[in-house]
């Protein structure tokens, strides 16, 4: 008997295929596996087919930010408390979390520091490792306060620049509404992380990285 083979093309596959059509295929396999699939289909009108033929009926899971604040703009102690200990952890993995903040100004020349590393994040752990190991290639502990604004500078108007006049007037719309359409356009801010999303007892929302929120063009365009 030949064996249908359902071997995936090696160029041009697209995310539909992938995870929709070929779904039921890879919610066959006999092992433990988690599947990351790109926002863009999250967002799409596929969501429900992948529900379906992939999850078993349950939505896929979003893995929101750690909030550095809460949906009305104040902080959020617990993120922030979690994101300090991050940091911390890799310096001193033996310690205990409250012995770890009597040992900060081993690393950071103060505790609000640390805080501004945490809050500029956002809350989006790669990004806080990148400024942090931004820092350390440059300078020895403990990281200044002056040091670390200059790395927040750079990533800041590195991402500046990727950003065009229509996706600005997006952003603005994510502020006012903290929502995100399934718009292929919405979909690229979220990609290229101009926006992040967070998770409450409210459900989903979302804010834009806090690298803009310090950009003259965001402060300049709130205001009109």
């Amino acid at each position: 008997m030949k064996q249908e083979s359902h071997a995936l093309p090696a160029v041009g596959v697209s995310t539909e295929y992938i995870f929709v059509d070929r779904g039921e295929q890879l919610s066959q396999l006999n092992c433990h596996v988690v599947y990351t699939v790109p926002l863009s289909l999250v967002f799409s009108n596929e969501r429900e087919a992948l529900k379906n033929r992939l999850g078993r009926g349950e939505s896929p899971m979003m893995l929101p930010m750690v909030p550095v604040k809460l949906r009305n703009g104040d902080e959020c102690v617990t993120g922030m408390a979690l994101l300090r200990q991050m940091v911390l952890a890799r310096a001193f993995p033996d310690a205990q979390p409250e012995e770890r903040l009597s040992y900060v100004t081993e690393v950071f020349d103060s505790l609000e520091t640390l805080n501004r590393l945490c809050q500029i994040s956002g809350g989006h752990v790669r990004n806080l490792l990148g400024m942090l190991f931004g820092c350390l290639r440059e300078e020895d502990p403990p990281i200044s306060r002056e040091l670390l604004e200059r790395i927040i500078r750079r990533e800041r108007d590195g991402l500046l620049l990727a950003i065009d006049e229509q996706e600005w007037q997006l952003l603005f719309q994510v502020v006012r509404e903290q929502k995100v359409k399934g718009d292929k356009e919405y979909q690229t801010l979220l990609r290229s992380l101009f926006v992040f999303e967070y998770l409450d007892d409210q459900g989903s929302w979302f804010s834009l990285n806090p690298l803009l929120l310090e950009t003259n063009k965001y402060k300049l365009g709130i205001k009109t």
